[in-house]
């Protein structure tokens, strides 16, 4: 499992005192304000100690220990930030999307495979898991009528195929 996972990508300066613009690729705000420090690389390596963050519209606005002018922000503007998965607590039952990217995904009945997550998409009503099988894809809603146990340690999500789930139904 990566330990340092995306969390936005510094889009934008905000103002003059070193304040920048966050899209947020994570849970929202709330998610986001349990970071006390965030990183520019996905090893922990350069670390930004997070001073304050507050929303705006769909983005977050960020501070960060000695970036105090707009020149210094500019310098990380474009850059995504990552945070340690052990500075934060989710939701129980809650999944990053970085440990469901790469389960099997099999039927929890027979334990046929269908194939391998390779993305999570949202469109809004609830996660939709982008799984392929020797080059074809399907899209599983993830949805408990449908997914049953998703085990992220073993890299396996057990479902429930209903009919229509697949072209072939």
């Amino acid at each position: 499992m990566k330990q340092y996972l995306e969390v936005g990508k510094l889009n934008n300066t905000h103002g003059v005192k070193g304040e920048l613009k966050l899209q947020l690729w994570c849970d929202g705000i709330d998610y986001l304000k349990q970071f006390k420090t965030l990183y520019l690389d996905d090893k922990g390596e350069k670390p930004l100690e997070l001073l304050s963050v507050r929303p705006q519209k769909d983005l977050a606005i960020v501070k960060f220990k000695d970036v105090d002018t707009i020149e210094k922000a500019q310098e990380i503007k474009g850059k995504v930030l990552y945070g340690n998965r052990d500075d934060a607590v989710i939701d129980d039952g809650a999944n990053y999307i970085a440990d469901l990217i790469g389960c099997y995904v099999v039927d929890i009945d027979t334990d046929e495979e269908y194939g391998q997550v390779k993305d999570v998409l949202n469109y809004g009503s609830c996660d939709i898991y982008d799984i392929e099988s020797w080059g074809k894809h399907s899209l599983i809603p993830a949805i408990k009528d449908v997914v049953k146990e998703i085990n992220t340690e073993f890299k396996v999500i057990k479902i429930k195929r209903i009919k229509g789930l697949f072209d072939e139904d």
